[in-house]
């Protein structure tokens, strides 16, 4: 054995042992920022859709003048999960203004 493997080979394992360990960490950071935005895309894409649902409900049941409890009870459900992804904004007067709606059709 060349006496500089000997005198040298600690530093060397060392070496590529750090080598492994940083492509490791720069693998994983990667998947981690893809996730991330993945995430991030999905939690958009479902803001939209409740935020669609909950506008189409408050048009269709303003314009019949009355919201049944079933559906009083559904965009309720549709609000409560929309307000947990955050980011409410103008939805809120339209919780307000759909559970105003009286629950049966006013005479």
């Amino acid at each position: 054995m060349p006496d500089w493997i000997a005198k040298y080979w600690i530093e060397w394992i060392f070496g590529v042992v750090a080598a492994a360990l940083v492509a490791l960490w720069h693998s994983m950071a990667a998947k981690i920022k893809a996730e991330k935005s993945e995430q991030d895309a999905i939690k958009a894409g479902l803001q939209a859709l409740l935020r669609a649902q909950m506008v189409n409900d408050y048009n269709h049941y303003s314009e019949k003048g009355f919201a049944p409890i079933y559906a009083r009870e559904n965009f309720e459900n549709c609000w409560l999960q929309y307000e947990r992804l955050g980011e409410n904004g103008v939805m809120s007067d339209i919780h307000k203004r759909f559970m105003a709606l009286p629950t049966t059709p006013v005479k």
